[in-house]
């Protein structure tokens, strides 16, 4: 089992930052890969950005330029720093981890931060 618990969301002007941090726990020894999701009202959830267990990252094509993926492995935790913000970034984030130590994969998800972005 993996437990994520997300934080550093909250209220933001537009073209201001927030830091997201997700802290995994548990069997952190098997997770690989670790992604950001996120979820505006009414929308489906989104992939964000990702990062693998070697530093590969991946961006949609709306946060490009503007977010950055980040991982510290010794302390089990994924970073979304988000520059630039805007209306649209509005959303519930959440933390994805893969786990890649039996298969199937097991995937696990945090409870998620808040990001609300002010006009």
């Amino acid at each position: 089992q993996v437990r994520l618990v997300e934080s550093g969301g909250g209220l933001v002007q537009a073209g201001g930052s927030l830091r997201l941090s997700c802290a995994g726990s548990g069997d952190t020894i098997c997770i690989s890969s670790m992604n950001w999701y996120r979820q505006a009202p009414g929308k489906e959830r989104e992939l964000v950005a990702g990062i693998s267990s070697g530093g590969n990252t991946n961006y949609a094509d709306s946060v490009k330029g503007r977010f950055t993926i980040s991982r510290d492995n010794a302390k089990n935790t994924v970073y979304l720093q988000m520059n630039s913000l805007k209306p649209e970034d509005t959303a519930a984030y959440y933390c994805n981890a893969e786990a890649a130590c039996r298969v199937p994969f097991m995937y696990y998800w945090g409870k998620g931060t808040l990001v609300t972005v002010s006009s």
